[in-house]
């Protein structure tokens, strides 16, 4: 039986300090998070409004055509069975960190760590690419409202403002993220509603989802485009500590926004096939990318539609930001607990309880990324953009292969009654054989996810390898100097 904990619990967790045997250091964790907070900012992280307005038209044109709103059905299948063994891990393992609290726990602390700096590479590269995106959008439009500002600029505004928030109280996040999100799926559903009630372009069909548009053009294209689309639904576990009713509120989080992401991004995805129809959607989806969900706006709804759709573009990348900082500050944090990164970081800020230290260090090294990119010419579509968006995509299908080899390894490891075979064995399972065919198929095309060079895509691919050792050397040697020290 689970008990409920009250609105404002106070968990609070015991630290070893490096070097010390008999002291401890305290974190205290306001456990305030219900199911519909914890929704707003992993769809947030998803950016629902981003993925329909920009990556659709590409994922028609580049994947599968009209067949490409299938994609997503398919792609929230697979993850459906994957969050199966994902949600029953939550259960057992009741500390945060996530993805690489799973794996340590069904291999050794060392495969732990590695997984957690895969995960740190994982989301920085997809804030890192969001957050490129948004300085463009922004740069653009000031530009067209004759004040020049480069898009750098914009970016390390809107770094510096997601930073704030960061280091605040979690819920002022997550209000703000909730209203953000409320206004993309309202003007997306409006759209969607006026394009059925207008028979689309000449009547309503299915022909999205037979198997002749399914596999139309390059269904594998399709299929790796989708899943980018999904990034993010995963995070529910990270905010485990957060959460008023961990047990309970975590798996319905979790299915909720996949459920919401999925339906969202398919019923969407047909409507704009219909709005256009399915023998002219390629040849409309490559002429104008940029501007045919606002062009369908437009035509469907009305001009102030079209407005109204540029200007939640922008705040969905914000809302995007924003919720991948908060992931990425609560892994920063649950590392430095286990040694891998200075104890100070792993600290907890005394009013807000939030990881006000982590979202420090995520915010500088978000800012050393633009420094660097700015220092090297780096183009923010085609190079950031492009190439961090697709890295994010090839590492986060890595890390959920072995999460849910993990979760078949922990159970027979560690028997259980309490949960069933299909939970424990069987969708871990056909989540490692399906997400594997996912993998497979990146790894192969690779360079189409970073733009297309063959020499990115290798360097690309090394990193998570590369980023994998960094966490698992650095365990080694955290266990070896505690062993000298006699801890």
């Amino acid at each position: 039986m689970t008990t409920k904990l009250p609105p404002e619990t106070v968990r609070t967790q015991t630290i070893p300090q490096l070097g010390k045997s008999t002291n401890a250091a305290t974190s205290v964790i306001r456990a305030k998070l219900g199911t519909t907070s914890i929704v707003f900012m992993v769809i947030a992280a998803a950016a629902p409004l981003t993925v329909i307005a920009g990556a659709l038209p590409v994922g028609i044109a580049a994947g599968n055509g009209a067949g490409y709103p299938a994609m997503y059905s398919l792609c929230a299948v697979i993850l459906g069975v994957f969050s199966v063994g994902l949600t029953t891990m939550a259960r057992r393992i009741k500390r945060p960190g996530a993805f690489y609290s799973y794996v340590e726990a069904a291999t050794n602390k060392h495969f732990g760590m590695g997984t957690a700096w895969l995960a740190l590479l994982t989301y920085t590269a997809v804030q890192f690419a969001v957050y490129a995106y948004l300085g463009v959008s922004l740069a653009s439009l000031s530009s067209q409202a004759g004040i020049p500002i480069p898009w750098w600029a914009w970016m390390l505004v809107n770094v510096g403002i997601i930073g704030w928030l960061g280091y605040r109280n979690i819920e002022l996040s997550s209000k703000a993220l909730g209203i953000v999100l409320i206004g993309e799926i309202g003007i997306t559903m409006l759209m969607v509603a006026m394009i059925i009630a207008k028979g689309g372009s000449d009547g309503l069909d299915v022909d999205s989802f037979t198997p002749t548009a399914f596999s139309s053009g390059s269904p594998v294209v399709g299929l790796m485009l989708a899943f980018a689309g999904f990034i993010g639904f995963e995070a529910t576990t990270v905010f485990r500590d957060e959460a008023k009713d961990p047990e309970r509120t975590i798996p319905r989080a979790t299915y909720i926004s996949l459920a919401v992401i999925g339906i969202f991004y398919t019923l969407s995805g047909w409507a704009i096939v219909e709005a256009w129809g399915a023998d002219n959607i390629v040849a409309i989806a490559a002429e104008d990318p940029e501007g045919m969900v606002v062009t369908t706006a437009t035509n469907y709804v009305g001009p102030w539609a079209g407005i109204i759709v540029q200007i939640l573009l922008l705040t969905s990348l914000f809302a995007a930001s924003l919720s991948f900082h908060n992931v990425l500050a609560r892994y920063i944090k649950s590392i430095a607990q286990d040694d891998c990164l200075p104890q100070k970081i792993g600290a907890t800020h005394p009013k807000h309880g939030s990881p006000h230290t982590a979202s420090v260090v995520q915010t500088i090294s978000i800012i050393v990324l633009l420094a660097v990119a700015v220092i090297v010419g780096a183009d923010p579509i085609t190079q950031i953009f492009t190439w961090f968006s697709g890295l994010s995509t090839y590492t986060i299908v890595i890390m959920m292969v072995m999460v849910s080899y993990s979760v078949m390894r922990y159970f027979a490891m560690n028997p259980s009654t309490q949960d069933s075979t299909w939970s424990k064995f069987i969708a871990p399972l056909i989540s490692i054989f399906a997400l594997g065919f996912v993998l497979l198929f990146i790894v192969f095309n690779l360079p189409m996810l970073v733009g297309g060079s063959q020499t990115i895509a290798i360097a690309m691919g090394l990193l998570a390898p590369i980023f994998f050792g960094i966490g698992y050397v650095s365990s080694v040697l955290i266990r070896n100097k505690k062993i000298k020290t006699g801890l």
